[in-house]
């Protein structure tokens, strides 16, 4: 294989890493952030906004890594992509500042009653960066329109029933991450619950996550060709029904954190399967790897760059969970 191709192809690797990154840690701190608003008690509800309060800006890091990079790396892909998506993505930047400043200043309102408003609006918040996150991942599954290397839809393909269920998909799925979560970084009624919010949407997220793969494969013949290959759906199955077992036994087990990593694990088999079925398209329908790239030289620079900020960023996400690790055990402030 020509170097450039390789280069092509670790440029799409560091991009995808990013992404996927951000969707693991930013999506389990977005998952409590719903949680957040439908909670009643004022001491749990401050224990799962300090679970998070140490870690979600450096989860927000790999979104900055993720939108630069594929600017950067594949201008083609961002100049197609974003002007499809243009409301979904601002509504969602907007949600990210609201659930920002709320999740920041919330222990300074004065009131219980205003507490419990900014959390509504916390919650409220997350389920828009989420929805809209979804949408976004729905329509570029589906397609975007284009010409010639430029964008010429009217810019409301992404409002479809596609991508409005990769939304509700996505949505369920974050809760269920933020519900384990708080399994393991919480005790009492609010660890209790959010282990019988945990078992049951494992089951929910998963059947939702398989009629996805089956309206997927409707989209096009070459995902549903992708998708059938024995190769590919066979381990993907044995694997989920693994992940899915090893889910539930970690409720037995004194190891908090089993539940979640499982989860986690669902969430990369499904990124994983994703990229299976779209490789080497970066924006179907026509658009590959190798169109959208930019020149050998802009792609060594940003990769130099990756190297650098990305041990960076895990060491600090790292650092922030260690430092931070434990119980949480609920205070009234």
């Amino acid at each position: 294989m020509p170097s450039d191709d390789w280069i092509v192809l670790l440029s799409a690797a560091a991009l995808a890493f990013s992404v996927l990154s951000y969707v693991l840690l930013d999506g389990t701190d977005l998952g409590v952030g719903m949680l957040l608003g439908g909670t009643r008690d004022a001491t749990q509800r401050r224990a799962m906004a300090l679970s998070i309060l140490p870690v979600w800006d450096a989860n927000e890091t790999w979104l900055v890594l993720g939108g630069g990079g594929l600017l950067a790396l594949f201008p083609m892909a961002y100049a197609i992509l974003l002007p499809a998506v243009y409301l979904p993505f601002i509504l969602m930047f907007l949600a990210l500042i609201v659930r920002a400043m709320a999740l920041t200043f919330r222990d300074h309102a004065g009131s219980d009653r205003l507490k419990r408003a900014i959390d509504a609006l916390h919650s409220f918040a997350s389920l828009l960066v989420g929805g809209c996150q979804g949408v976004v991942l729905g329509a570029l599954v589906q397609g975007v329109d284009q010409q010639d290397g430029q964008y010429n839809g009217m810019g409301w393909e992404w409002l479809n029933a596609f991508a409005l269920y990769c939304g509700l998909v996505l949505v369920v799925g974050y809760f269920w991450l933020g519900n384990c979560w708080l399994y393991w970084r919480t005790e009492g009624e609010l660890h209790c619950r959010s282990r019988r919010q945990a078992r049951v949407l494992a089951l929910f997220t998963l059947t939702l996550l398989a009629l996805l793969v089956a309206w997927t494969a409707r989209l096009d013949p070459r995902y549903a060709e992708r998708l059938t290959q024995p190769w590919l759906i066979s381990p993907a199955v044995i694997l989920a029904s693994a992940l899915l077992a090893g889910h539930y036994a970690g409720f037995r087990s004194r190891r908090h954190y089993l539940p979640l990593f499982c989860a986690l694990g669902v969430f990369v088999l499904g990124f994983a399967l994703m990229a299976a079925t779209l490789f080497p398209l970066l924006v179907p329908p026509h658009l590959t790897l190798q169109a959208a790239a930019s020149g050998p030289v802009s792609q060594r620079f940003m990769l130099v760059g990756f190297a650098i900020l990305m041990p960076i960023t895990l060491f600090y996400n790292t650092y922030g969970f260690r430092v931070f690790s434990g119980k949480m055990r609920p205070i009234v402030r």
